[in-house]
């Protein structure tokens, strides 16, 4: 079945989500054993039989015109980036025995490039969310990417696992759901990738928030967004996070954290970086939050 299936769970699952009231459905049309529309009721929003759509969703049918696809996406109220994730799963289901694409490189340009914007943590990210490379900056407001086993340098990992991201990140859950979503719209696109299917036995087996978030096929391509943390070092940061698609590899991702001019979390990052330059020190560190918090209480 191969993909054919997971396109049929990611129809399951988005049904499962909706509620008459969403649909416009009158409430009164029966009790419901399970949470969500009927498959017949999806079927009529989308103008199509209740015995095609089951087919859909039993992956026993791959071949479905753009319109019928448009419908049925109309019907469950998917958003841009679910609808463009419905598309990849039945169009890379002929493609789910091709090979998978050679290991992952990232071109000594964009090496150049990250050591260019020192001042601001920047990642290159690469299939499953691997960290494939950064800048000093970036490892030292995360996690120090390099001095990991290769098969652990990837962010989705760090942020599900590692406790420390889970008191680095003051949004957790949301962070680590997102990521999630993030290594689902991957999935979609590289369905014969082993790592990726290692990548997903692993969490799934040690994390419980995992489970869940996959079981729910949640979908998450945000191209920029805000990230608060709490940094061992510097204290609080509230950065903006721009995600970059690489033009001559779109399964490569240029991420960059950054904070507006003369903010506190500038002065942050400032300070984490001459921290990092060896200019700086841990007690100087500590006194400038000092400083910081200070200076806040004397605010009106």
């Amino acid at each position: 079945m191969g993909q054919s299936a997971e396109f049929g769970k990611f129809l399951k699952a988005m049904r499962s989500r909706l509620n008459p009231e969403q649909a416009g459905i009158s409430a009164s049309s029966g009790a419901r054993r399970v949470p969500g529309l009927r498959r017949e009721e999806i079927a009529r929003l989308a103008d199509v039989s209740t015995d095609y759509y089951t087919r859909l969703e039993q992956g026993r049918n791959i071949h479905p015109s753009r319109s019928v696809l448009d419908s049925v996406a109309r019907a469950l109220h998917l958003d841009p980036g679910e609808h463009a994730h419905m598309m990849d799963l039945l169009e890379n289901c002929a493609l789910s025995q091709r090979p998978p694409a050679s290991g992952q490189r990232v071109r000594p340009a964009l090496h150049q490039l990250l050591d260019a914007v020192g001042n601001v943590p920047a990642l290159i990210l690469g299939r499953r969310t691997d960290v494939l490379a950064g800048n000093h900056l970036a490892f030292l407001l995360l996690a120090d990417f390099p001095a990991m086993p290769a098969t652990e340098r990837n962010l989705t990992r760090w942020i599900i696992l590692d406790p420390l991201a889970q008191s680095l990140f003051q949004d957790w859950k949301t962070v680590a759901s997102d990521a999630v979503g993030s290594l689902r719209v991957d999935i979609g696109r590289h369905p014969n990738d082993a790592q990726a299917s290692q990548l997903v036995g692993e969490l799934a087996v040690s994390s419980e928030h995992f489970r869940k978030w996959w079981a729910g096929h949640r979908v998450a391509k945000a191209s920029a967004g805000i990230v608060r943390l709490h940094h061992p070092v510097v204290g609080d940061l509230e950065l903006n996070v721009e995600d970059l698609t690489l033009p001559d590899d779109p399964d490569q991702t240029l991420r960059v954290y950054s904070a507006p001019p003369g903010s506190s979390s500038a002065d942050s990052l400032a300070l984490l970086g001459s921290f990092g330059a060896g200019t700086g020190t841990p007690e100087a560190a500590q006194a400038a939050e000092e400083r910081r918090g200070s200076d806040a209480s004397k605010t009106p």
